[in-house]
This record gives structure tokens, sequence and C-alpha cells, in this order.
């Protein structure tokens, strides 16, 4: 009885995150025709006040297979380093685009990249630690943690930071890949599936966790520092008391930003983990930080720019709803967001009015894009990594141009699907997005 009435749940949280394409496979298997879900916003046409110039746009493997697994390109130097599920690991000149190196590893990443000056560093499903040299993808050694993972791996002065599934964090040796210290976390029974990726700062590595916790501990030995609950759980249900930690914390000037799903966007003291200030935004989305303000992405879609220091309200962008948006970019005096149709969306910084759109391919984008040295850099859930710079348009005193759709040279037209088209491939979907919600159990 448990089985059934978690899967009931676990089906209804699957229609109400991807909409039209869940309701039907939801429909044919309880034979109902109730279909509560909300469909995503329809595009509404836009009054393009910037230029977008694609520098370079490239196929990478097989992106992540429709598994939900958010695999985010990085950038260290001259090289952008990439990674797909089927073990495919990539650098790309980062001005061109053209491949460095690669290295298939026939391992399933879930994890990654991530890289300093010397090592690309990645995680998979099966709980290997990957370590290529950075200027030839060769293997540099590979170990062993407890359990999947699902976000990049990061260095800082000769230690690697690993977080896995089942609540632990591992310190790694850089030379050699040989443990130095765990920290170990219990894990509710019902978190979303994704993990925060740890940061480190003043030698301090800062972790979220599903439980709604946020920690400080000492880089070289793991010491607890400070530990605040940043959410509360509440409600009656499992499903109600999720309060995950999802997105990496986002450090700027000793003041740490961090969100949590079904609570708030908090503000703290990077010295003491003292609560700054709260406000009751639900995201599992990263987050955008410049001198001024807090750029948030919450879990329907809105898209919040807040007063870094108090938390008020500058604007608020409502017509991206449902559309599954990431985390919000800034380049310049831009804010941008992916969606699930393979949009970006650019938005001025100030007032939240939308200033350019354009499509990198059909497939959606599930990770935050990435800016480096004044480009933009978008990785869709197909395998493509596209580079982008823009220029504002110049004030004639004349309207500009209005934008309906905008795509790239060479996407592929956009069809409507009929019925069994979209069953198929969400049900397809619903193979790995099922794997959203996992118990001790599956984590152990």
């Amino acid at each position: 009885m448990y089985l059934t009435l978690r899967v009931l749940a676990l089906l209804i949280i699957f229609s109400t995150f991807l909409g039209c394409g869940a309701k039907q496979v939801v429909k044919d298997i309880f034979a109902s025709d109730d279909d509560n879900s909300e469909p995503p916003s329809i595009l509404v046409d836009i009054i393009a006040t910037a230029e977008l110039n694609k520098i370079w746009s490239k196929n990478i493997g097989k992106g992540t297979d429709e598994l939900f697994i958010k695999l985010t390109p990085v950038v260290m130097g001259k090289h952008v380093f990439i990674a797909d599920t089927r073990g495919e690991i990539m650098a790309l000149f980062a001005e061109t685009g053209k491949t460095v190196w690669g290295n298939d590893s026939e391992l399933p990443i879930t994890g990654g990249p991530g890289a300093d000056e010397n090592l690309v560093l990645i995680g998979t499903s099966e709980g290997d630690v990957l370590a290529l040299e950075s200027e030839s993808g060769e293997e540099a050694w590979r170990t062993k943690v407890s359990s999947e993972i699902l976000s990049p791996p990061r260095e800082s002065d000769g230690i690697i930071i690993v977080r896995t599934i089942d609540g632990k964090i591992f310190a790694l040796n850089a030379d050699s890949g040989n443990r130095l210290w765990v920290y170990d976390r219990t894990v509710p029974n019902l978190t979303l599936r994704g993990t925060s990726t740890p940061v480190i700062a003043n030698n301090l590595v800062i972790a979220g966790f599903d439980s709604g916790k946020l920690t400080a501990l000492e880089l070289k030995t793991g010491k607890l520092i400070w530990e605040t609950k940043v959410a509360i759980p509440r409600g009656r249900s499992q499903l109600e008391r999720m309060v995950d930690i999802d997105s990496q914390p986002l450090i700027l000037d000793d003041i740490i930003y961090v969100t949590t799903f079904q609570a708030n966007v908090s503000a703290l003291s990077l010295d003491d983990g003292q609560l700054l200030w709260q406000r009751d935004i639900s995201s599992y989305s990263e987050l955008s930080v410049d001198t001024e303000y807090l750029y948030v992405s919450d879990y329907l879609g809105n898209i919040w720019a807040l007063d870094r220091f108090s938390g008020g309200s500058i604007w608020k962008q409502e017509k991206l709803v449902h559309r599954k948006i990431t985390g919000p970019a800034i380049l310049g005096d831009k804010v941008i967001v992916g969606d699930l149709e393979g949009y970006l969306h650019w938005l001025d910084k100030r007032t939240g009015d939308f200033a350019a759109r354009v499509k990198v391919e059909e497939d959606p984008i599930l990770t935050k894009p990435i800016v480096e040295s004044g480009v933009l850099y978008a990785y869709s859930s197909g395998g493509r990594l596209a580079a982008y710079t823009y220029k504002n348009n110049e004030v004639t005193g004349r309207p500009n141009k209005t934008v309906v759709v905008k795509k790239d040279v060479g996407t592929k037209e956009k069809m409507k699907p009929d019925n069994k088209l979209v069953e198929k491939e969400t049900s397809s979907f619903l193979d790995g997005f099922l794997e959203i919600f996992s118990s001790d159990d599956e984590k152990k």
C-alpha cells in the first residue's frame, strides 16, 4: 500500500514538473480524463533591444540522454571542459569551439566536470571520481566514494571536495585521489534528485543538505565550524516536508546566498552562519548576484531581482511560468535563463523586461548558462554547446524590431508532435525522471 501511494505521489509531482508531455503518460496509466497540470506559458512577442552574436556552436556527444542530469561546462583559462552521460569528456578552445582533446571514459557520468589548472574532474553514478590531465586529457587517477555523484567535484589548495547523494562529503588528495576525511549527514526519506555543489571559501567548505541545513567545514580537517538550519520542514506528509538545498550556495563579500525547495531564499554570514534575511521563495535553481541585486528563478518559473542586502523585491518577471527555466546567469546588463524548449531568454538587468531571445536547439536547457570573460556558454540536454555575446541596439527614436522567435542557423524547425510521439518521448524521460526522488535505501 505504501509503495502504491508513493508511486502515485511521484507521478503527480512528475506531471506538475513536466507539464503537457507527462500529462498523457499519467492519464494513460490511471485511465482517467482528469488533467490538472499546468502547460508552459506561451512565448510572448518581444521588442528586441539587444543583438545577439553566436560565436560558435558544437554538438558534444549525447548530452544528458533525458535523465534530468545537470552536467555543466566549466571554463578554465583558454579551454572549456564538458562531458556527457555516456562517458565522453572533451576540452575545447573557448574562443573557437575547436576540439583540443577528447577522452571516451565509457563511464556513466552524472556529475561535473570540475576543473583547476591541472585536472579535470568528473563523478559517476557508480561513485567513481575520475581525474584527467587538463592539458592532454590523459587519466591521472581514479578513486571510489560511497555512492552516486550528481554535482561537480571542487578543488582548492590541493584538496578535492566530492559530494555524494547519500549525504557524505569526501575530501581527496588532488595528487593521488587518496581519501583525507569524510563528513556524513542523514538523508531524509524523500528528496529531490540532485545535490547542492559545495563551495570553498576562506578555507571553509560550505555545503547545503536535503534537510534544509547549511554547514561550514574546515577544508583541511573536515571539522564542523558552524551549522544553520535555513529551512524548517512543515506539513504532515513527506512531500510537504521536503526542504532540499539543491542549488550551489553563492558567496559575495562574506555573505552566503542559498535557496531551498518549498521554503525560502536566505542570506547568511560566512563567518558564523548567522541569518541576515530570508524571503519566502521556493527554488531549487542556481543563483546569480552582482554588487546590488540577487537574481532567483523560483520553482514555478518566475524570475526575481532582490536587493541583496535586505531581500526586498526589485522586479519580478512572470511570463516564463511553467517553462522549467534554469537559474539566471549575468552577462553585462543582461540576465539570461534557458528553458524546456531550448530557448535562451535575455532580460534587462534593471527592469526584468525581455531584451532578446534565441533558440539553441529543440532539446531543453537544464543547467544555468555560465559566463566567463564576456562570453555566455549554454549547454542543452541534447548535447549542443553554444557561445554567445551581445550588444545593445542603438537608440534611434524609432521602435526596435519585434521578435517572435529567433532561431540559430542550422536548428531544426519546431514541429508539433502528435499524441503518440509525445507519449513515446515523455515515457522514455519518465524512466530517468522518476529517480528525482529516492529513499535512504536507494542511496545506500
